[in-house]
């Protein structure tokens, strides 16, 4: 059956699997078809090659299948009906074979003839199934049934994948009939063939017959779209491309069959946008979906994208019957350099300072059409005339691509007063072959240099001279001059002193002359290396003032002004000579060469005692070695005066005194304890009377814990807080009663001096101590305050009779009268409120300041005392 659909087009599978009875493998055979409208593939697949949908009656060929190998030919005719697709997948349907029988089983037996051979069976052809079917669902297929089922009840069954084993339940069979049925639409993409085996059994379930092969293939129905990969395409291809250049490939799959035209996939370009220079400025290959260009007069400057629609379409292409589906495909032009930068003057003024660096003097501005950020945009500008001495040059702005004409070299108005430049500007990327125009554009640039005032400038800077050391004060070094740059201008140049470490130096301030205000000395620490270093300020007086700095270095030549001394200036030995009994000395010189070493070492003729007991040798230039030169020596400390002299011209002396402690020594050869103490100088009276120092020092101390302790106790026997004789407050104090007249016997002092005993307080009857009402509940008990208070428990007492008060529930209101203490009832003294001075007049107190601290309250307020 022909399907009106397409082309070309499935017609049928003509299977030519046969095994023949007089060979022992299959043909290789190749088709012909005898119409042209149809081939046949080598597979016996029949397409028509041609559109057929206008054929109005059957179609019937003859196609001829040939040996590859062999002469032998079988024909056969093909017949074509033009039908709907309903009606083609009904045929496929009745077309299946309706019968599938087991194979018979041929036995091998003896006969007249001797041995037979077994034949052949024809190959069980496949089952051929379309996708997508509406049904109705089951559908049978074939029939399968055994030879043997008239002579026993025979059940029959399927196994495999869509039968028993997932996917189960496609396929199902009558266990009766043998009926095979497919029960629901297949999906070729989802499986595209099934391998079943039908069984035959007795109703023991005994195998009748071997099981034989079931091969089912669905037949692709163009059910899928194409599928692009990418919704949407980038691509690019230079700009001024020639045709046929290629531009990117785009790709569709198709879920359908790709050996049928269901899955061949064909392209073509729908739209471009922008129709600029002309619509079709591109296309795509069919096949493959390669975009390549076909016309000349891509510009990024004038289209920098396009955008192009593309269809895919199966059914190789077939609108009619293809399904389809668009992408979009953007296409950037790249840029390339077809546009070289050019200025937008032809000539620069300016005008530059002198002596002035990293300036910009000005901006060149570029004009440029090619892909700004770019090496085909960057611009490269280069100054070929007018600046031979380097004072200038050109750096790009990365982002405005503009010239920074900079000064990179101080000018000087006095030197060049004006500069002629020759600019050129190029890109950073070559120009791209074939364009006329120049790969450079050039300008003019004139700088006028404006004069600035100049500070002084040294000639010489830094300016050494040798002097040697020690020179007097007032002497004359050197002129120290410096010179004014600004040639066309008169201004008097004046000098000062910027920096001098030792303060050695002073400068003219008309003409720069150097003098000495003290002594030049090489040993100074403000001298590194021989080199003493001073600065000096130059400055003009010139509107702004300018000032510059030199810098004086003096070499000062050492002379032998400094002698040598020794090291150690202390060292011990033994009291009996060893070999190693000896004391190493070092001489060192703070002069120079040849003013230091070798140095010569000698004993003093005086004392006598210091050549008859000591010996010194030279090691070398600057060791020497003191040892006895008897062979004992009583322990002690010894100075050894030592004469050391250099080899300056004239040579300088030192007498140097070593300290040497003189000891008994070990088996080691160092000092004993005793010995060290012997040789530190100190005698056994010495040592005694240290002792009693101690001693001394340590009953003193004694004492003084003694006394204090003692102190301590007089004070706490007291009952006041603080000692009698420190308490000058209006008390009345107890003294010693010495008698006197006749009136002083009549009073009882009892009543003034405090109680011995609170006895008879501490026991009164509860409720008395108030005197303003009585209690009506037990009364809180308070402290007792002892008869002999001690001045620290005062504090105690009185803190504990605070908390009782806040605690008495009897307590009286804040103002009401209390009685903190009980002092006695009733009183032999009488009244002292009669008592007044008997004087008429002003009296003079002063003589109470005579009397000691213990008036002097009331010499202050009875003299006339300041307040304290």
């Amino acid at each position: 059956a022909l399907n009106r659909r397409s082309v070309p087009w499935v017609i049928y599978e003509i299977n030519l699997s046969l095994k023949f009875e007089d060979c022992q493998h299959s043909r290789e055979v190749g088709f012909v078809s005898s119409d042209p409208y149809f081939s046949v593939r080598p597979d016996g697949t029949v397409y028509a090659e041609k559109e057929v949908a206008n054929l109005s009656e059957p179609v019937q060929f003859m196609v001829t299948a040939r040996g590859l190998h062999d002469p032998h030919i079988w024909e056969t005719t093909v017949k074509l009906a033009l039908v709907g697709i309903e009606e083609m997948l009904s045929r496929v349907w009745e077309s299946q074979p309706r019968v599938i029988k087991f194979p018979r089983r041929h036995q091998r037996g003896s006969s007249t003839n001797g041995l037979r051979r077994q034949k052949r069976d024809w190959v069980i052809p496949p089952i051929n199934v379309p996708e997508n079917s509406r049904g109705p669902f089951p559908h049978m297929l074939v029939r399968i049934r055994s030879d043997q089922d008239k002579d026993v009840g025979i059940r029959y069954s399927i196994t495999g994948a869509g039968a028993d084993q997932p996917p189960s339940g496609i396929y199902n069979i009558d266990p009766i009939s043998g009926n095979m049925f497919v029960t629901q639409p297949l999906d070729r993409e989802e499986r595209a063939s099934f391998h079943l085996r039908a069984h035959a059994v007795d109703m023991n379930g005994n195998q009748v017959e071997n099981p034989i092969d079931l091969y089912i293939y669905v037949i692709d129905m163009n059910d899928n779209r194409p599928e692009f990969q990418n919704q949407v395409y980038n691509g690019s291809v230079a700009e001024g491309s020639k045709p046929g250049s290629s531009v990117m490939q785009v790709t569709a799959t198709d879920s359908d069959d790709s050996t049928t035209a269901n899955g061949m996939v064909r392209y073509r370009i729908l739209s471009q946008s922008p129709h600029s220079p002309i619509p079709n400025m591109f296309t795509i290959n069919s096949e493959t979906g390669d975009i390549v260009t076909v016309a000349a007069g891509l510009d990024r400057e004038k289209v920098s994208q396009y955008t192009i629609i593309i269809q895919a379409t199966d059914m190789e292409g077939n609108l009619n019957f293809g399904l389809s589906n668009t992408a979009t495909a953007l296409i950037s032009i790249t840029d390339i350099n077809d546009n070289p930068p050019e200025l937008e003057g032809k000539t620069f003024s300016v005008e530059v300072p002198e002596n002035k660096v990293n300036l910009v003097v000005t901006n060149l501005s570029v004009v440029d059409r090619d892909q700004p950020h770019s090496p085909n945009w960057n611009a490269v500008y280069r100054i070929v005339s007018g600046d031979p001495t380097g004072h200038f040059t050109v750096h790009t702005n990365p982002i405005t691509n503009e010239g920074m004409l900079t000064v990179v070299k101080p000018v000087d108005f006095e030197m060049n007063r004006a500069f002629m430049l020759t600019v050129v500007v190029s890109n950073q990327a070559h120009l791209a072959s074939g364009i006329q125009l120049s790969r450079q554009s050039t300008a003019g640039v004139t700088i006028s240099v404006q004069d600035e005032n100049e500070p002084p400038v040294f000639p010489v800077n830094p300016k050494m001279i040798r002097f040697e050391e020690g020179v007097p004060a007032g002497t004359t070094l050197t002129v120290f001059a410096a010179q004014d740059p600004d040639h066309f201008v008169h201004q008097i140049v004046r000098y000062s002193k910027l920096s001098d470490p030792a303060n050695w130096l002073k400068i003219n301030r008309t003409n720069g002359q150097i003098t000495t205000m003290a002594l030049l000395d090489r040993e100074s620490m403000y001298v590194q290396d021989n080199i003493y270093e001073a600065t000096f300020l130059a400055f003009d007086n010139g509107s702004p003032q300018a000032s510059g700095t030199g810098t004086l270095q003096i070499y000062l030549i050492d002379v032998n002004d400094n002698a040598p001394v020794l090291i150690p200036r202390e060292a011990q030995v033994c009291e009996r000579a060893r070999p190693n009994s000896k004391i190493n000395i070092t001489a060192s010189d703070t002069d120079a060469d040849p003013n230091v070493g070798p140095f010569v070492f000698e004993l003093p003729s005086f004392p006598a005692s210091v050549r008859r007991n000591w010996t010194i040798s030279r090691l070398s230039g600057d060791y020497a070695q003191l040892r006895l030169r008897i062979p004992y020596l009583d322990s002690g400390v010894y100075e050894i005066p030592v004469i050391v002299s250099d080899s300056g011209n004239p040579p300088l002396s030192n007498r140097s005194v070593i300290r040497v402690k003189v000891c008994p020594c070990d088996d080691t050869g160092d000092c004993s304890a005793t010995g060290a103490v012997a040789a530190a100088g100190l005698g056994t009276g010495a040592i005694i009377a240290i002792l009693i120092c101690i001693i001394v020092l340590l009953s003193m101390v004694l004492l003084f814990v003694v006394w204090m302790k003692r102190r301590e106790k007089e004070r706490q026997a007291k009952p006041l807080l603080i000692d009698p004789e420190d308490d000058v407050r209006d008390n009345i104090l107890k003294y010693d009663e010495e008698g006197g007249g006749e009136e002083d016997q009549d009073y009882d002092l009892s009543q003034l001096q405090q109680p011995e005993s609170l006895d008879h307080i501490i026991n009164k009857p509860a409720g008395v101590r108030r005197v303003d009402e009585r209690p009506v509940i037990t009364e809180s008990q308070y402290p007792a305050r002892p008869s002999l208070p001690h001045p620290g428990d005062i504090g105690d007492f009185i803190n504990d009779g605070l908390r009782a008060a806040d605690n008495d529930p009897t307590a009286p209101p804040y103002d009401s009268l209390l009685v903190f203490d009980y002092e006695g009832s009733g009183s032999t003294a009488g009244s002292v409120s009669s008592l007044n001075s008997t004087s008429s007049g002003d009296q003079d107190y002063d003589y109470l300041n005579d009397w000691g601290p213990r008036f002097k309250k009331l010499a202050d307020l009875y003299g006339g005392g300041d307040d304290d």
